[in-house]
Formats: structure tokens, sequence, C-alpha cells
């Protein structure tokens, strides 16, 4: 059996009437297929009761990168500028998620808009508009590149800390110590760092790039750029999504027992 890798949806308008629709990136589908090795599951925008119905019947949550800001009103922060996209449904639906997912310990990893909901749900803020900031690069399109190399382009270099995950992750691979090139689509990102987290990797211009929950019973990190997109040529994505997968088979494998022991009982 596959882990089941819980990937919440957006909320989306399709067609010629504008219906909302419960979307879900065709990337974050493959990669769960390709090098996680789970089966995608699918998670409607519904709301925090979504926590206690799936959860228990998950093995990974994937959360996903997104045009929409998360909403500021859940960190006090000032309204978006006009035109802002936000997804309101989302919010209420992965916010209670990912408190609910590391009370349980479940594996998780969050990219981009994902790793923002992180920060947030620990009790964190956000950078609305990095590039509006004094000494700050522009995160949202600072590759050069025509589509649709902007999204795989390598756009700056991140830092990896001393003694991070991410060290480990990539420890054997060539540029060992040395700064990563990582492509970059965001215009939120990090402001006060919640209290759980520890930070694994910054941009040369201060901003946070990579993140893991300190006392997190797994596996559970975060990255602002997307290795969903090139996994399949760089190494280093690659491992991020190894290294989730390997997490998720064995929370898989150990819930498993679980209800095979729960049979016997019976």
């Amino acid at each position: 059996m596959h882990p089941l890798i819980g990937i919440p949806c957006c909320i989306k308008a399709f067609g010629v009437f504008g219906m909302p629709n419960h979307a879900v990136s065709d990337h974050y589908i493959k990669v769960v297929r390709g090098p996680v090795g789970g089966m995608p599951v699918a998670l409607p925008a519904i709301g925090e009761d979504i926590s206690l119905e799936i959860l228990p019947r998950l093995d990974g949550l994937l959360l996903t990168g997104s045009r929409s800001n998360v909403c500021p009103t859940y960190y006090d922060g000032p309204a978006h500028a006009t035109g802002t996209p936000e997804d309101h449904e989302r919010d209420e639906t992965t916010l209670p998620l990912i408190r609910k997912a590391l009370e349980i310990g479940l594996p998780l990893f969050a990219i981009c808009r994902g790793m923002q909901e992180l920060n947030v749900a620990l009790g964190g803020s956000l950078d609305q508009r990095i590039q509006d900031l004094p000494g700050r690069m522009d995160h949202s399109t600072p590759s050069e590149q025509a589509l649709p190399k902007a999204r795989t382009g390598k756009a700056h270099a991140v830092n990896v800390a001393q003694d991070s995950t991410l060290q480990r992750l990539w420890a054997d691979l060539p540029g060992h110590g040395k700064p990563v090139m990582v492509n970059s689509l965001h215009n939120q990102g990090v402001a006060r760092l919640a209290s759980r987290l520890t930070v694994e990797a910054r941009a040369p211009d201060g901003t946070v790039e990579a993140v893991r929950v300190t006392d997190a019973k797994g596996f559970a990190m975060g990255v602002q750029w997307h290795p969903e997109y090139d996994w399949q040529t760089d190494s280093r994505s690659r491992r991020l999504f190894d290294a989730f997968g390997a997490a998720a088979a064995q929370w898989a494998s150990r819930r498993s027992g679980l209800e095979l022991g729960k049979l016997a009982a019976d």
C-alpha cells in the first residue's frame, strides 16, 4: 500500500461562469506519485472539521504553493493591497490542519504558500510584498528567464544553516557547504518567525527560505522555493521529497500495524 498523502485544495474559478472549484496543481500530484512514492488525496477546502475527519487516515501532509496570499487577519497584519488574491476557504482549512498534524506527529512538508501557512499557524507573521521593503530583492519574479523556465530557472542563492536538516540531507552532494541556487516565485515571506520554527536557510537579503519545526515528533519542514518543478533534474529537490516520502512510509507502516492489532483484538 502506498502512503496516503493529503494535499489541501485551493478554491479557484473555472469555466465561462467562473464556478468555484477545489483544485490541486498537477505538479503536486505527480511529485507524490513520483519521488514521494505515495497516493495523493486531494483535501477540499471546507474548514477546520476536515482535520478531525481525515488526519487519522493520512500518512503525510503536503502544503502547496498558490497564487493566493494568506489573509492578514490570521496574523494581525494590515489589509492586502487591492487586487491581491486571497483564499479564505483554504486558510480556514490549512491553519487548523497544520496544528493538528503537528500535534499527532504526522509528516509534513510545506512549499511556498505552505511554508507561510506553517509560520502563521504557529503564531508567526508575514511580510506581504518583500520586494517593497528596503534592502530586499524581488522574490516574485527575480529570474529574467522567460516561461516556462521562470519556474525552474535558478533565481538566487540560499545560505544553508550549519547543523540543519538541509545540510544533512545534502551532505554528500557536490557543492556541500556552499550557497545553493533555488527558483523563487513569492511575494509574501516570514516577518516574525514562529517560536516553534528554526531557520534552515536564508536568501542573501536575509529572507527566511527554509524552516523546520523545532519540537516536531517527526519530519516537519518548509521551503520557500519550488522543488516540485525541478525534482527530476535537481538532486537537492529530489532529496527533499525522498526524505518526506520515507517519513510518510514509516508512518504508514506504523499505522497499518496498529490497525491490524486492533482488528486482531476485536
